[in-house]
């Protein structure tokens, strides 16, 4: 092997020291994970087909039990993503590459998610598919960023260059959720306020809340899935990978 090709390779190493994820014990987690997965998103989704239709919105309130965990799990995503990159600028270890890209992947479709469920209640609640206001504006940005970090790694093409590029954005749009979160507190906005802090008069109650948490769960369990999936995929590609640099 010549030299461009041994560095490579070590390049690539670091992510093949997970040998029982890439094996039967990573393919049980995800047998697993994706059993209780399906089991919870079909309780969420029968507790939230029995929730009494709102004043305002009638039988759309159901949407929200898909468009707060949405919301949330993008959070998680992303800052996920920042503290992997973190991670990986101050070791310079692949793992840590992975895990950001498996789930920035993920956040940006809970983020797109999030951004069409919204316009959806947007409509019937204020009449208008898209409202500038901050926090819908903000969570716009940080679609947009992120996209942007998905297309960085997809047409740099320096293994290394590529992941210090996409580490350093990753940890840049991660400064926007606090700015998402707070933009109802900060800011004149027609958004509802959180859920869980709102005035009396909205704050969810009684019946309406464990729908709501069941849903949570469900998409964590989902986003637990995803990336055991989307990970083993990725240091499968790395084996191949090394593997074809070995035989040269």
């Amino acid at each position: 092997m010549n030299d461009s090709g041994t560095m490579k390779l070590n390049t690539l190493a670091p992510s093949l020291y997970w040998p029982r994820l890439a094996g039967s014990v990573g393919q049980r987690a995800a047998q697993i994970l994706g059993g209780l997965t399906g089991v919870a998103m079909l309780a969420a989704l029968a507790m939230a087909l029995r929730v009494p239709p709102d004043t305002a919105t009638g039988d759309l309130i159901r949407i929200l039990y898909f468009h707060v965990p949405s919301a949330w799990l993008a959070f998680l995503a992303f800052g996920v993503v920042a503290l992997a990159s973190l991670v990986y600028l101050w070791r310079r270890d692949r793992r840590w590459d992975v895990i950001a890209l498996a789930s920035a992947e993920f956040g940006v479709i809970m983020t797109t998610l999030t951004l069409v469920s919204g316009s959806m209640w947007g409509y019937k609640a204020w009449g208008a598919w898209w409202v500038w206001d901050a926090r819908l504006t903000l969570t716009l940005v940080m679609w947009l960023v992120y996209v942007g970090y998905l297309m960085l790694r997809a047409y740099v093409g320096a293994d290394e260059r590529r992941a210090r590029y996409a580490a350093v954005l990753g940890i840049v749009g991660a400064l926007d959720i606090p700015l998402i979160h707070f933009a109802v507190e900060w800011w004149r906005s027609i958004h509802p306020a959180t859920a869980f802090v709102a005035d009396a008069d909205t704050r969810l109650t009684g019946p309406l809340v464990m729908p709501l948490m069941v849903s949570l769960l469900a998409f964590t369990l989902l986003y637990g899935f995803v990336m055991v999936v989307r990970v083993r995929l990725e240091q499968q590609r790395d084996q191949i990978a090394a593997m074809q640099m070995e035989a040269l």
